[in-house]
């Protein structure tokens, strides 16, 4: 044979003679094997599924006829050789005939079968008698397709490679994205600031509110706290204790720093929600000490709705722990009102460290620790994540802003109280969403002015605001902060009061909320909510009343209905409503309101979204609204039944 024929070339690696038009098929059919199966037969892209299917259908095809004339030459002798992996379609009988066309005087072409064991193809009409393939070659056909991957196999060996890829950039993804999104809330929140106070610089805002039991200690130590912040001064804290001397409460001179009534420091009882104000190097609080007495609780609920971190004062000295915790006290239901109030962060002070019965046993510290961590977690709080035990001595001033000494307490390596929540992490803010502020108190001075919290967005003075539920237009004339200074604007998370124009004091109640415009808050009288029933003597059926504590919102409210029960197993909803609840149940009932309040759905505003039921002075139900019914829920509803 010739090697030089133009139709024909040598590979002496191959294990036939293949045509130079088939060869360079066969490279760029490498070539584009090596793509399509980088994982895109599965995604629909062709690929290993459909170039084995090519393949199969080579051995069909039969041989292939070349389109050019070969150069006259003795016929050879065809080399045994396994089929070809890649066979191109036969030519029509016109092309074939074509090629067929020889100069007078040259010999027969010989057609030499590519195809292995596949079927001959009809013989063209011409001149030129093709030859039978070789059988050695047929014979060697069947194992190689045999032993060619079968589509089944490369598909599911692409899919699992395609899933790998896929789990992978799904993966990086989420922390990619994870990381913008809490770039961009930094970057909105600076900006933010930066527009509302220029280039003044100014520390972030935390709200933390001291709960427990009654006489744990709370106000002795916000007291404390002021006076190591440099909020009380010296000569002002010596005039409390020897005031508290002439009435033989020796012990509770630091508390007069919050309880600031006649009332309350006669009876040595928080009676309402303290407020006061400090600051370190890196951030500024509003500490709200909330009253533990059980009369009170609808104050500490109050408070807890403000707070970002709630502190938890527990007492070490034997007999009090056990008090406040298994014996009826105000420890359990603290710790589960701050919870429904919406406090992510709880830090749990075990006080009076340094009483003659604990003298800083750590032995009495982990029993404390080991009781309460149980509860907490039925509580919904995670023990690893959202709580923080610390010991603490409030009288002494022991670890709440330097290191309990070493010689007292060699067990505890931790940080104290002041610098730890100087590390907490703020969390979402919220400034760059519309204005919500549930008013918490109102008073009259030369105006009306309402204080409370922004649970959203940000205020400036001279802004058109909407006071909610009765939409009342307001203007905002100035805003104080805690320490009585009138700033330019506030952001979420600020306490401040505003003094507003437009509005008499009698038109304002606790629970009303200031809001933008332009995207105000919901107005209901009905809605659907999940409740989880904790305590109750009795069933609870359709047609209860209880109040309503939502916010800084306090409403009577009558369950219209109860429209499904969870199953405590299954935890699957039930299509039809149950007869009665009690407790350790969890329903969804249909609530009414005796007014409009300004309510929002939980996954829309967890802090307007939340609520406790109390009934007889107890804590009866924890809810979450989710659906508001509102006139133009009531419309929809109409058309669709007409429809």
């Amino acid at each position: 044979m010739n090697p030089n024929a133009p139709s024909f070339g040598f590979n002496p690696a191959a294990t036939g003679f293949v045509p130079r038009s088939m060869q360079q098929q066969q490279q760029q059919q490498q070539a584009y094997d090596a793509y399509y199966n980088q994982g895109f037969a599965s995604a629909g892209f062709g690929g290993a599924d459909a170039f084995q299917q090519y393949q199969a259908q080579g051995f069909q095809q039969g041989a292939f006829a070349p389109q050019e004339a070969p150069v006259p030459a003795p016929a050879p002798i065809p080399t045994p050789a396994p089929a070809s992996s890649v066979g191109p379609a036969p030519l029509p009988p016109k092309a074939a005939a074509a090629a067929s066309t020889k100069p007078a005087g040259m010999k027969k072409a010989v057609n030499i079968s590519l195809g292995g064991g596949a079927k001959k193809p009809e013989p063209a009409k011409t001149s030129a008698a093709p030859e039978p393939a070789a059988p050695a070659a047929k014979n060697e056909a069947k194992p190689a397709a045999e032993n060619a991957p079968k589509p089944t196999e490369v598909k599911g060996q692409a899919v699992k490679q395609q899933a790998k890829v896929e789990k992978k950039v799904a993966e990086k993804a989420a922390v990619d994205a994870d990381k913008v999104l809490q770039d961009a809330k930094m970057a909105t929140d600076e900006e933010t600031l930066r527009d509302l106070f220029g280039e003044q610089e100014v520390k972030p805002h935390m709200n933390l509110v001291f709960v427990g039991h009654v006489d744990a200690g709370k106000s002795t130590m916000g007291g404390n706290l002021l006076y190591l912040t440099g909020m009380v001064d010296k000569r002002t804290l010596e005039k409390y204790e020897r005031e508290a001397k002439e009435i033989g409460r020796d012990s509770w001179y630091l508390s007069w720093a919050l309880d600031s009534t006649q009332q309350e420091r006669s009876k040595g009882k928080t009676v309402e929600v303290g407020r006061a104000y400090f600051e370190t190097d890196k951030r500024r609080y509003t500490l709200l000490d909330a009253p533990g007495h059980k009369s009170y609780v609808p104050s500490m609920i109050g408070g807890a709705a403000q707070a970002d971190v709630a502190i938890l004062v527990i007492s070490a000295r034997r007999g009090e722990f056990e008090t406040g915790f298994e014996r009826g006290g105000q420890t359990r239901e603290h710790a589960v009102l701050v919870k429904t109030a919406g406090v992510q962060r709880l830090i749990l002070v075990i006080n009076k460290m340094d009483d003659p019965s604990v003298n800083w046993d750590k032995e009495r510290y982990d029993e404390i620790v080991t009781k309460l961590s149980p509860f907490l977690k039925a509580s919904g709080f995670n023990p690893k994540t959202d709580v923080t035990f610390l010991p603490v001595s409030a009288y002494s001033g022991a670890n709440l802003k330097d290191k309990v000494d070493p010689a007292v307490c060699s067990w505890y390596d931790g940080p104290p109280l002041l610098p730890y929540l100087d590390s907490l992490d703020m969390g979402d803010r919220k400034m760059a969403a519309s204005l919500k502020m549930p008013v918490s108190e109102k008073y009259a001075d030369m105006g009306t002015y309402v204080v409370g919290k922004l649970e959203s967005g940000r205020m400036k003075k001279g802004d058109s605001l909407v006071l909610m539920p009765n939409k009342t237009p307001v203007e905002v004339l100035a805003i104080f902060s805690e320490v009585d200074e009138e700033v330019p604007a506030a952001v979420s998370g600020d306490n401040v009061r505003v003094k507003l124009k437009g509005v008499e004091l009698e038109e304002v109640q606790s629970g009303f909320v200031l809001t933008d415009p332009k995207d105000p808050v919901h107005v209901v009288r009905r809605f659907e909510a999940q409740l989880a029933i904790l305590e109750h003597r009795n069933i609870i059926c359709a047609g209860y009343s209880a109040v309503m504590h939502a916010h800084c919102l306090n409403e009577e409210v009558n369950l219209v209905e109860l429209l499904h029960y969870y199953d405590k197993k299954t935890g699957k909803k039930s299509r039809k409503g149950p007869q009665f609840a009690k407790k350790g149940m969890k329903i969804i009932a249909l609530i009414e309101t005796t007014a409009p309040v300004c309510l929002e759905r939980f996954k829309d505003y967890q802090q307007l979204g939340r609520f406790t039921l109390r009934d007889e002075g107890k804590t009866v139900a924890i809810g979450k609204v989710t659906k508001l019914i509102t006139d133009e829920t009531l419309e929809m509803e109409k058309l669709q039944i007409r429809n």
